[in-house]
């Protein structure tokens, strides 16, 4: 509870509540939405969190985070490839139009038991390799290969 009470906030001149500045969404109080524009000038150095607060972006985040998680994409790499998407998004238009990920999830149990055909190889094994998930940010679809331990 400390560390909360470090963090930087303010007074909203429109509802006069404590608004912590991370949550503003899009440099305006969320219970209001009143604009903070004196606020932004004297605390230039927080640009960044303002920036990140936009609210369409946090949903998408929550949402993409939601959907590897019940896959079981281990959660580091559901950060790494979210903050390669937000890096891609400030480059030129055909630089963040590569939306394609791959990432590796748990094997079940149905998985272990069954043949597997690696999809860089060919060769089909039963024991050992990676399950992963591949696809495309602009596709609703999802492919499931197999990797085995030699490649």
């Amino acid at each position: 509870m400390t560390s909360r009470m470090q963090s930087p906030h303010t007074t909203c001149p429109g509802c006069q509540e404590e608004v912590f500045l991370d949550e503003l969404v899009g440099g305006k109080c969320p219970l209001c939405g009143c604009s903070l524009e004196e606020f932004d000038e004297t605390f230039g150095e927080y640009e960044g969190i303002l920036d990140r607060s936009d609210l369409s972006w946090l949903i998408f985040n929550y949402f993409v985070f939601k959907k590897f998680v019940d896959l079981g994409v281990p959660p580091h790499q559901i950060m790494e490839f979210v903050a390669a998407y937000e890096q891609n998004a400030e480059k030129p238009p055909e630089e963040w139009m590569k939306t394609a990920f791959t990432l590796e999830i748990p094997m079940l149990w149905h998985d272990r038991i069954r043949p597997k055909r690696c999809m860089k190889c060919g060769t089909w094994f039963f024991t050992g390799g990676k399950k992963q998930i591949s696809g495309d940010m602009r596709r609703t679809a999802l492919n499931t290969e197999y990797v085995c331990g030699r490649c």
